[in-house]
């Protein structure tokens, strides 16, 4: 399978739609977790009693767990939907700080143009196995050539983690 190759350009006409969408999926996941401290509250009161439909505050235990279920899945179809589906990468734990990977080609293989939630702009890239911590500056050079001179159906994708 081929997958596309962005230029900086392509990359950087993302960023304000991709910041809001971010910024969507934080605030889910703050109400997802205010949600798990009240269902933390509710057993450290009633235990397994809880869980009993007789207990004044099954309903809302019940409330709860269906609220953080539908969010899980809310989540999911946002990352498949709106970052997957663009052939944008959503690295583990990339969330709170608001990273994405852009894949592209620049010299024979494939890299990716890496983004932080706040840059205002595609600054830095790094290999496909090195993550964030073998972040690169992206140079001028760089930048006008990446994703436009080699072939994405030439280039082994096998490394790609999507």
């Amino acid at each position: 399978m081929s997958r596309k190759a962005f230029t900086v350009e392509e990359a950087e006409a993302l960023l304000p739609g991709l910041e809001a969408l971010l910024d969507r999926m934080r605030a889910e996941v703050a109400a997802s977790d205010g949600r798990r401290e009240q269902l933390q509250v509710l057993e450290l009161i009633w235990g397994e009693y809880l869980r009993d439909p007789a207990n004044p505050d099954h309903a809302e235990f019940v409330q709860h767990q269906e609220a953080i279920r539908i969010a899980a899945i809310h989540l999911e179809t946002l990352i498949a939907d709106e970052l997957h589906a663009r052939g944008i990468r959503f690295p583990a734990g990339g969330l709170d700080p608001g990273l994405l990977d852009f894949p592209t080609t620049w010299q024979g293989r494939w890299i990716y143009l890496c983004w932080r939630s706040g840059e205002t702009r595609i600054t830095a890239w790094h290999e496909v196995d090195a993550g964030f911590a073998g972040r690169q500056p992206l140079t001028a050079d760089q930048a006008r050539r990446v994703g436009r001179e080699d072939d994405p159906a030439l280039v082994d994708d096998s490394m790609l983690d999507f």
